[in-house]
């Protein structure tokens, strides 16, 4: 598993006590995705099977959002253009204001496990993974999964993880 020690228990047993909820006490949490959280997240979670991700504080969901993946979502990602999303353990270490997409906040990946994988299999590994909104070039609505390996969110979702991640914070992809 990716996680270690004291946080990864308190992070592993706040995402089971939510997941166990009744249907009415998790729509409460659904409910504050219109919200934004307060104060910063320590830990991002992606579910990539739900479409959700999850900020985290203290080991307690503090906001939801609704995710779009890469083109070819199962397994994780080996190589460029696979159209796939990473699992694993990474780190949001960058951020783009300017992006053609609404903002977005660059996923560690490759990391030297993925960079050996893909060397190992006579590939680039790709790169530029990124959290970000929709595209600026293009309104059309997007639905389902788009992206070329990204995780993408609704603009106002983005605008709200950029206020509320900071560099450095872990993020945490699971199937």
């Amino acid at each position: 598993m990716f996680l270690r020690g004291a946080a990864a228990l308190l992070m592993v047993v706040g995402f089971l006590l939510a997941a166990s909820l009744p249907g009415a006490a998790r729509a409460t949490i659904s409910s504050t995705v219109n919200n934004p959280p307060n104060g910063e997240a320590d830990l991002v979670v992606v579910m990539k099977s739900e479409r959700e991700l999850y900020l985290y504080r203290h080991g307690l969901i503090i906001a939801q959002y609704p995710i779009a993946l890469g083109l070819d979502p199962i397994g994780t990602k080996r190589r460029r253009g696979d159209d796939k999303t990473p699992i694993g353990a990474y780190t949001l270490d960058w951020r783009n204001p300017n992006s053609e997409f609404h903002r977005s906040i660059h996923i560690s990946y490759p990391d030297p496990s993925d960079r050996a994988h893909a060397a190992a299999l006579g590939v680039a590994p790709g790169n530029n993974i990124m959290i970000h909104g929709q595209p600026d070039y293009d309104d059309r609505p997007r639905t389902g999964d788009w992206t070329h390996g990204c995780i993408a969110v609704s603009n106002r979702a983005i605008n709200q993880i950029w206020a509320h991640v900071p560099v450095g914070t872990p993020i945490h992809i699971y199937p």
